[in-house]
Order: structure tokens, then sequence, then C-alpha cells
């Protein structure tokens, strides 16, 4: 049987309390820029890689990337730490073809479901994180639309294809409990002022799900990146067997953070304060809440030289702070994330590997132009954009500043999304491909073995702290 939710807990077929403490398997099936050191979005990638190299070879590149990145070793050594838990984040692309819409990829399983079964066999749940939707059910890069505007909310049809997708999904995995649930969509941002289409969405979900699959957990996240239920109303009445899932990244574990954590009394109040501020709606209405990603950045000596350990000290001891609000409250967590190239993962893959020697100067030229959105360092390219800024806040009435989801604070955030991390970021994907040309399988292979484990650091006092929390969780 799989787990359930009863009342504000999980808990297993003999009605005992289950803590999932885990990591997302962010970069994956769903590849992001930061944790792969790609520039843009992933199908920007995909299409530059089989121009520069062919379609055939390109399929075989991305497909054993997709093969080494999470293999037995990667489960055994997650399991030795204590932890339960992986959420995998996936992209519709792998199921559905845009140009041909609901017409299942059978081949969309094929590593899913080898992951799914290796995390089984060493007791170790997954949720099925749909991080990708048609059209963009966010702003965010990691979308996987290429634009700013989250079309998915506007165009009926896309909701449509996401329904069906999940029928298919629910149909493939109802009865397997391992799967501790279905994430149906990832960090939302319905800029209805009333968050109507965000709840009309996951009633809809809801109902298709259920009527196929009636046993697992569903995870909805709030509103705005996770962040908000305040419009969610009464609808949670209606939705048996849901946990209500936030994201809590904490300003103070990333490099724009306006302060040093020192963790002082006040510091650590006002992140007690938001962090309650984003589950209060479940809080008051005594539902189940998960916390689906968190977690601090971390600096990397190529970049950050000497500052290097002072910086990553305090990263850990914001880490340290959020999981001990987690432990008084019980809190099922799912950190961002498991495995990537250095700036955030649990492992990551060494600087000696042949994937990251071959990209060495472009991932630095990639860093000093910040033209990655997550935890970005503009420091080397902040004049450049200083006037535009500048220009906009002359020219722009303030009442006219916030544009959802940036609040007039973050007008700057908006402009670096346009002309940083969509503008530039474009121009300089076929860069990234053409490392590749000329390559045959063989040399592809060993590209691609970069990210297999054993060619993988780990972030050891990382894991430690994550180790001794899931003890605590245990006691």
């Amino acid at each position: 049987m799989s787990l359930k939710v009863s009342g504000t807990k999980i808990v297993d077929e003999d009605g005992k309390e289950v803590i999932l403490r885990g990591a997302g398997l962010g970069g994956w099936m769903n590849m992001e820029n930061f944790i792969t050191g790609y520039p843009g979005c992933e199908f920007q990638i995909r299409e530059a890689l089989a121009d520069a190299i062919g379609q055939e070879k390109s399929d075989f590149f991305f497909d054993k990337f997709l093969e080494y990145f999470f293999m037995e070793p990667d489960a055994k050594f997650f399991r030795s730490l204590g932890l339960n838990c992986i959420r995998i984040p996936f992209n519709y692309h792998h199921f559905e073809d845009d140009m041909n819409p609901r017409v299942l990829k059978e081949s969309g399983f094929k590593h899913l479901d080898r992951v799914i079964e290796l995390c089984a066999q060493h007791e170790i749940y997954t949720i099925l994180d749909l991080h990708t939707a048609p059209g963009g059910q966010n702003t965010g890069w990691h979308s996987d639309h290429g634009g700013h505007l989250a079309n998915f909310w506007v165009h009926k049809d896309f909701q449509d294809r996401t329904i069906w997708l999940w029928e298919q999904l629910a149909a493939h995995y109802k009865g397997n409990k391992w799967i501790a649930g279905y994430n149906p969509l990832n960090e939302p941002t319905d800029s209805d002022p009333k968050h109507a289409r965000v709840v009309a969405f996951y009633h809809r979900i809801y109902t298709a799900i259920r009527s196929i699959d009636p046993d697992h957990i569903i995870f909805f996240d709030g509103n705005t990146w996770a962040q908000d239920f305040t419009h969610f109303g009464d609808a949670y009445k209606v939705w048996e067997n849901t946990s209500y899932s936030i994201h809590d990244y904490s300003p103070f574990g990333f490099p724009a953070a306006h302060e040093k954590y020192v963790g002082n009394a006040e510091q650590r109040e006002r992140m007690q304060k938001t962090y309650e501020r984003k589950r209060e709606w479940m809080d008051e209405r005594g539902l189940c809440v998960w916390n689906g990603e968190w977690g601090p950045v971390y600096a990397r000596r190529q970049y950050d030289g000497e500052k290097t350990d002072e910086v990553n000290e305090v990263r850990l001891h914001v880490l340290k702070d959020q999981l001990g609000m987690y432990g008084k409250d019980r809190l099922s967590w799912s950190i961002w994330l498991y495995k990537d190239i250095g700036f955030q993962g649990m492992v990551y893959v060494s600087s000696s590997t042949p994937y990251m020697t071959l990209l060495r100067s472009f991932l630095a030229k990639k860093q000093r132009l910040a033209v990655d959105s997550w935890g970005t360092d503009d420091t080397a390219v902040k004049h450049i954009y200083a006037p535009l800024i500048d220009h906009i806040l002359e020219e722009v009435p303030p009442e006219n500043r916030a544009i959802y989801p940036h609040p007039e604070y973050r007008l700057p955030d908006r402009v670096a999304l346009l002309s940083r991390n969509i503008l530039v970021s474009e121009f300089m994907v076929k860069e990234w491909a053409a490392h590749f040309k000329g390559m045959e399988e063989t040399e592809l292979d060993e590209i691609a073995k970069s990210f297999r484990f054993e060619g993988c650091e780990k972030r050891e006092r990382l894991n430690e702290i994550l180790t001794e929390s899931a003890r605590e969780f245990q006691q």
C-alpha cells in the first residue's frame, strides 16, 4: 500500500508516521543551466547540439547523460546518509512532442522507470514532479519555454495536454508503493489577482488523477513559486490524501543577500516568520505541509578564491538553522539538489573530468557574464546594465514598476531576466554546442561519463549535516 496523508502527517499502511527527508534530482530529466553548465533552456541546447554533431549523436549523448547521472552507486550513497526520498523533476518533452501532441512517447519511461526502481531497491521513496509543462507554468528558465511569460495560464490547450499527460503517468504508476506521490505542477505563477486559474486547474488535475489512481498522495505547490496559498480558500475540502508544498529558500543563503548571516536572534526570527507565513494557510486548517525545495548555494574556489571557505561556512550556518526550524515541526523536506557541477549539489562533477575540462573556459565566461539567473553574482557586469535600470526608473512611474511575479523592488531582476538570462544567453547556445563538434560516440560517451557518481566529489559537511538531521527525525 502507498503512503497516505493523515491529518498533518504522512503515514504508512500501518498508520505510522513517515517523515520524508531527501533531495531533488534536478538537472536530470529536466536539465537546468546552472546545474549542468549550458546557457539558456534545455530545448535550445538540444537543438544546437543536433545542429553541431547530428541528431543521432546528439540523442546518443543525452541518453548516456541520463544513464550516468543516476545509477546504483548514487542510490546506495543517498540511502547511506539516512535519507529516504528523492523528488524527480521531469520535462513534458520526454513524453510528448509539441508538433505531435497527445501522442505518448514510451521512451520517456526508460530512465524514469529505471531510477524509480533503483530507489525502491534501496528503500527510497520517489515523488514525481512535472517541472516543465506545455507553454510554461511559470516565468523561469526551468519551464523550458524560452520566454518570460507563463502562457500555460492563458491557453487552455496547454492545460488540457498536461491533464492528458498526468492521466498517462497515473495509469503507468498506479499501485507502485515506492512512489510517495505526484507533484503535478512545479512553482506555478498564475498572475490572476485571485489565483483563480491555478485553483481551477488543481481541481481538474485532481479529478483526472483520482479517476485513475485513488491511492497516491498529490502534492500541490502554492502559487508564485510555491509560496502563496492565500487565495486557495476552501478548495482543500474536496482534495483527499493531499499535501501542500512550500519552497523555502532563504535569501541569506545566496550571493545577493543584503547582509551577512550570523544567526543572531533577529535574523533567525525573520527566517522563522517567512517560513511560517508560507505555511500559514495549511496550519490554520490542519493540513499536511511538505517543503519541496530549499537550501543555499555555495561558493566555488575557481570563481570565489580565498573567500570560498568563509562564504560556505555562513551558508551551512543558514542551512543548519533552517533544519532546526523544520525539525521542530517534524517537516518532510526535499533539499535542492542532489547532483550538479559544483554550485548547490550534495555531490558534484569533479573539475578533472572530461566534461569540466572541455568546458572550463566557457563556464568561467558564463559565470563572469552572469547569464544564469539562479544565485547569480553580477559583479563583473553590473555596470553594463545599471544605465538601463536607471533609464526605466526615470521613465516609468512607481505605480507601473511592479509586473507579476516581480514586485517593484525586484525590477532589476526583470531587467536581468530579459537582457541577460534570455538575450545574452541565447547568443551563447551555439558556442556551448561547438565544443562537441567532430566527436564520435566513444568520445561523447566519455564526456557523459563525467556525471557518474565515481566522477563526482562529495560536499562532505553538507552531507554530514543532512545525516545528523535525518537521525534526529528518527528519534
